[in-house]
């Protein structure tokens, strides 16, 4: 399968998750939660949601098992929305991007604030 198939696939995926998880998903523990990305493999078998959860780290374990439970019927109905014969296995996964940028920036100002003091 070309890469472009499977960029494009996985952009359908993120916005139909993100439909699904704003709309259908009822479950409590799947509060606050953004679909920042996702990547599909090039067989178009296997795709993984990256995810933000606002909250503690309690919160956001929580959250990821109530998308676990709920990944069965977020892939039915990825199935159905993008009309799909093979509908990719979905992997969630914590976005860790937005902390690491956050963690660089705070080592930057400290370095910037250690160098304006000297």
């Amino acid at each position: 399968m070309s890469k472009v198939r499977a960029n494009k696939l996985a952009e359908q995926i993120k916005k139909e998750v993100s439909d699904i998880l704003l709309r259908e998903i009822k479950d409590p523990r799947v509060k606050f939660v953004t679909v920042t990305g996702v990547d599909v493999t090039g067989d178009l078998q296997q795709a993984k949601a990256f995810i933000t959860v606002l909250g503690s780290d309690e919160e956001k374990e929580a959250s990821l098992r109530g998308l676990n439970k709920a990944k069965g019927f977020i892939r039915s109905e990825i199935g159905k929305r993008i009309r799909l014969r093979k509908t990719p296995e979905l992997e969630f996964e914590f976005d860790e991007s937005i902390a690491y940028g956050n963690r660089i920036e705070t080592l930057l100002s400290d370095l910037n604030r250690n160098n304006d003091s000297n």
